[in-house]
């Protein structure tokens, strides 16, 4: 079986709380979470399917651990691969900049070649401006999550957007809703 990296960074913790949740959607045999923190770039070969979690900070800042590793990703060949995004933010207190971290790695890996899914509906979001969605599409380029202000949708959504990428990487294991 072909195993699905997903590969995060989180200076809080909500970011890697995310990750594995969305390992027991998909199941703890078919997902291997990673920080960003703690791999290379040939880390990134041993995967066909990935998914890419990042939080947005500030003022449309980058996660330090993704910071780091910036000029890294920048070097990945993701030419042949399936790529996810989920990213973190805050739309009230950070309206002008939400999930711009995770429009900036999208805009950074899809010029590798990445085959990009798991879009997802800016429906029942309120924010000004997002680097992350994509022009006159009404989507975003992954899972938009506010922990900070609609943490009581994160479950629905991720049970959704499991089932989205779950057919998009065309996986034929179980697929397991959770309400955690």
């Amino acid at each position: 079986m072909t195993k699905i990296g997903l590969f995060f960074g989180s200076d809080e913790g909500n970011t890697e709380k995310v990750a594995y949740r969305i390992q027991k959607r998909l199941g703890d045999d078919v997902v291997e979470v990673r920080d960003i923190a703690d791999v290379t770039q040939l880390d990134f070969a041993n995967y066909d399917r990935i998914i890419l979690g990042i939080p947005t900070w500030d003022f449309g800042q980058i996660q330090s651990d993704w910071e780091e590793f910036w000029d890294d990703v920048s070097a990945v060949d993701f030419s042949g691969k399936t790529v996810a995004f989920f990213g973190l933010g805050d739309q009230f207190g950070y309206g002008d900049y939400f999930l711009d971290a995770m429009g900036m790695l999208h805009d950074v890996v899809i010029q590798s070649g990445a085959d990009i899914i798991g879009h997802w509906s800016t429906e029942g979001y309120e924010f000004d401006a997002s680097k992350a969605e994509i022009p006159g599409d009404k989507k975003f380029v992954g899972l938009a999550l506010d922990e900070d202000q609609q943490e009581n949708f994160t479950a629905e959504r991720l049970n959704l957007w499991c089932a989205q990428i779950h057919s998009e990487f065309g996986l034929d294991t179980p697929l397991h809703n959770i309400d955690d």
